[in-house]
């Protein structure tokens, strides 16, 4: 339980600290959301990629607002019945517009939230957690909200940052820093740890009452440390001796809540064998995964690669790496017979260019489509054989095409 008279108080307090704070640049996913839907607005995306910064932002937008961020100490006591209390606050206030950071920590938080919906109050809702958030909204909410997720700075939005130009060296200079908004202004690596460790214990290991954390910890360095390689789950359970291969499942399934880390799964035209097969792995963050693994952060090619994977992510949802007797880094199913096709490469030459072509001719071949990309740091090229185009295109240029 939590007096009225506190809770005016941090929702005040809460206000006016959002209101000083700078709005900074204006985030591409801004423009995915339709504001003018009836419906609930959900913002998911890992602590500290910039949420709270796109609810200022979009509350500038509006008057009779309110906003209350539930991540806070003097909310921990706060329970289902101190929404009657809310709800005298947001009527005082004239509230037509609520704004609600992390409000899953709160028990039935859905049930409430649907009750202003159902009364007409336009919402905005942020979460850190991915699972928590569907799975309540999937019950109580079926049909009444809209989902966009926001990841840490994009490519492009890091260059409005750093007032920089898309070109190479601002490409490896991405791949070092990553995009996560209160880094990029001091670079202390010390954030980025407290960031990593915030998700493994808070969003992690104190939600699901995780008892062996140092296990935990260790799988997660070791998904660092291979991150954009094949994972076996069969494989991590012996290495780390979990007992099963669903305590590793859920482990990651976790870390993929939190927005650490994805899987990426192998692409067939059978369900059961994407299943079966081994999945691949990237981090959220470039900079967070080199900072908090010295084996990463030396690893160019690797880092191409997440990113490109990340940019992509930020479109489309169907992405698979393909490998049969040759490998293409992504298959992206825009519809059911529509397919786009990746290779990531650092840089092409004699040992590497066969490999990559024929990876993507032969997903080529299965998917039935005439055309691929290879993605590189510095190069461009266009290679057409038999009726077959690859183009050849460094990040910095394939970033600034509108898929």
């Amino acid at each position: 339980m939590i007096l009225k008279s506190d809770l005016e108080r941090i929702a005040d307090s809460q206000f006016n600290n959002l209101q000083k704070r700078e709005t900074g640049i204006r985030r591409d996913k801004i423009e995915k959301i339709n504001h003018h839907s009836k419906l609930v607005k959900i913002i998911s995306g890992i602590r500290r990629c910039g949420k709270s910064t796109l609810v200022h932002q979009i509350m500038n937008t509006y008057e009779n607002t309110f906003y209350l961020n539930f991540e806070t100490p003097g909310l921990t006591g706060f329970r289902i019945t101190d929404f009657e209390k809310l709800d005298e606050i947001i009527k005082k206030r004239m509230a037509k517009n609520l704004f609600f950071d992390e409000i899953q920590n709160v028990e039935s938080w859905e049930r409430y939230i649907r009750s202003k919906h159902d009364e007409g109050f336009n919402l905005y809702i942020t979460g850190s957690n991915a699972s928590m958030l569907s799975k309540e909204l999937g019950t109580k909410l079926t049909g009444r909200y809209l989902m966009t997720e926001l990841f840490p700075f994009s490519y492009n939005e890091f260059l409005k940052i750093k007032r920089h130009s898309p070109d190479s060296g601002n490409t490896e200079l991405y791949m070092s820093e990553g995009g996560f908004p209160e880094y990029l202004k001091n670079t202390d690596n010390e954030y980025l740890h407290r960031i990593f460790y915030d998700v493994l214990y808070r969003d992690v290991a104190i939600r699901h009452k995780i008892k062996h954390v140092e296990r935990l910890k260790e799988l997660a360095m070791f998904l660092i440390t291979n991150a954009n390689k094949k994972i076996s789950y069969n494989k991590i359970k012996n290495i780390f001796s979990l007992g099963s291969t669903n305590t590793v499942i859920d482990y990651i399934s976790y870390f993929q809540d939190s927005y650490l880390f994805f899987i990426l799964p192998k692409f067939d035209y059978s369900v059961k064998k994407q299943i079966i097969n081994e999945r691949k792995i990237y981090s959220i963050d470039t900079g967070l995964s080199s900072v908090n693994s010295a084996s990463y952060s030396d690893d160019t090619g690797r880092k191409l690669e997440n990113i490109v994977y990340l940019h992509l992510r930020n479109k489309f949802r169907d992405i698979f790496y393909y490998a049969k007797k040759f490998e293409c880094d992504f298959v992206v199913r825009k519809k059911i017979d529509d397919f786009s096709l990746f290779q990531v490469c650092l840089e092409l030459n004699h040992d590497n260019i066969d490999r990559e072509i024929n990876g993507l001719r032969e997903v080529m071949d299965y998917v039935n489509t005439k055309t691929g990309t290879i993605i590189t740091l510095n190069q461009k090229d266009s290679i057409r054989n038999k009726g077959t185009e690859i183009q050849v295109i460094p990040f910095h240029e394939f970033s600034q095409v509108r898929n």
